[in-house]
């Protein structure tokens, strides 16, 4: 199998776009992901009911993922022959085991109603529906873990467009299987969501290892040259990160405890993974390119200018079309016309979406500077950088809503631009003097 390397000439804005396009289109595919589960829940029974409890249950799942999700930076970062290889690969299954143990825990009833009845004060007919979604998820961190891994190797050896066939993969049979369920059984459709996806994220996994198998022949032939990694170094590299994924995506249970005992609390519950899912869409973009930057930014002075050129215009475009949509009749097409909500939820979400149309500006910044970081090897600041967007947010939750008295899902969309702009303006004296 004849893999792609990036071309050494002079960088220039389509050859970035050759390896961006492809990841993007896979991550515009998982940003239809929640769109349309959301959309499904909102044509079922007790929409507003199950809107809440999904919106309970998948950040729960988020929160599992998240030591795993950046093991695809590590796979493309460490991974350069069999000896490195293996001891990734081995520390990725020990980390999907200790995760999958540890969400099993958490969905045992008792454990799950304390934390969603006694902590968050959820109603008891919202909690029982999650912990029903929540446990659907079990596969979930796992699969991710798996596909993430692999996927890294694919793009290491530039098949970029295989993680987008495989994207296609899991969309299709998600999509696949929330019909069947809503069609052929009476599951809530909470449930219906979070089994689609672990169905969908499982069979995306399954194809991404299938399609590694020539890139792992490859690696099993090569010898390792130099110092050999180790388990002490992966975890020095690695730990700063999954820290920072662990406080990013910890976000989100903890807006969902602060909508839970904020004014208007179911509503804000409904209408936050409509309003996350489709701000998502846009901020897809700053997403892929930290996937894309890691392995290019080492090509020196003429590539960095180049990514930060790309990456300065895909940020005004991201953010200026969700402006666009936000403050125009459009926004009412979408959340009423696509995502099937009520008149009241979809004007509740309104403001909402207006006040995130920053959020994919502000996510290509933090997302260029990680990239950085990452290539220089000092993952350190990208922690702190996240413990004070992490702190940002939870202060600016606690004020808006227990001081202020704000409705809940506008207080978090308030929250969550404060704290993404904490965490960019910290790591602009970080990345100023980095080597090139």
């Amino acid at each position: 199998m004849r893999t792609r390397s990036l071309s050494p000439e002079a960088p220039t804005q389509r050859q970035i776009l050759r390896a961006w396009a492809p990841l993007e289109a896979a991550w515009l595919l998982m940003a239809v992901e929640g769109p349309f589960i959301a959309a499904v829940i909102a044509r079922l029974v007790d929409p507003t009911l199950n809107l809440a409890a999904f919106g309970v249950a998948f950040p729960f799942g988020m929160l599992f993922e998240s030591p795993i999700i950046l093991i695809m930076s590590a796979a493309t970062a460490l991974v350069a022959d069999r000896d490195s290889f293996c001891k990734l690969r081995r520390f990725t299954w020990g980390l999907n085991a200790a995760i999958t143990l540890a969400m099993a825990l958490f969905v045992v009833p008792p454990v799950f109603e304390f934390v969603t009845r006694n902590l968050m004060g959820l109603p008891e007919n919202v909690a029982h529906l999650a912990n029903g979604a929540c446990a659907l998820l079990l596969p979930w961190p796992a699969a991710i873990g798996y596909r993430r891994f692999y996927q890294g190797i694919l793009i290491r050896h530039g098949l970029t467009r295989r993680v987008a066939y495989g994207t296609t993969i899991r969309l299709c049979s998600m999509g696949g299987t929330a019909l069947l369920l809503a069609s052929l059984t009476n599951w809530p459709g909470a449930w219906v969501g979070c089994a689609s996806l672990s169905v969908g994220v499982m069979l995306e996994a399954a194809a991404s290892g299938l399609w590694a198998k020539g890139c792992v022949r490859q690696l099993m032939a090569r010898e390792p040259e130099g110092h050999l990694l180790t388990y002490g170094s992966i975890a020095h590299f690695y730990i700063p990160l999954a820290m920072t994924s662990m406080l990013t995506l910890g976000v989100y249970p903890m807006v969902s405890f602060a909508l839970g005992r904020s004014a208007m609390p179911l509503e804000s519950l409904a209408v936050m993974p409509v309003v996350n899912s489709f701000v998502f869409f846009f901020s897809t973009a700053g997403l892929t390119f930290q996937e894309v930057a890691i392995p290019m930014m080492g090509q020196g002075r003429a590539m960095q200018a180049a990514l930060r050129r790309f990456a300065t215009t895909t940020a005004l475009a991201a953010s200026g079309v969700l402006m666009l949509v936000a403050f125009s009749p459009l926004s009412k097409v979408w959340f009423r016309g696509v995502a099937g909500l009520t008149p009241q939820l979809a004007a509740f979400a309104a403001l909402p979406v207006a006040i995130l149309f920053v959020q994919p500006a502000l996510t290509m910044l933090v997302s260029y500077q990680r990239a950085m970081l990452v290539v220089a090897r000092r993952t350190r600041p990208i922690t702190w950088a996240t413990i004070l967007e992490v702190s940002g947010i939870a202060l600016m939750l606690l004020l808006l809503t227990q001081v202020f008295g704000w409705m809940g899902a506008t207080s978090a969309a308030c929250a969550l631009v404060a704290g993404r702009a904490a965490s960019g303006l910290y790591l602009l004296p970080k990345t100023r003097n980095l080597p090139h």
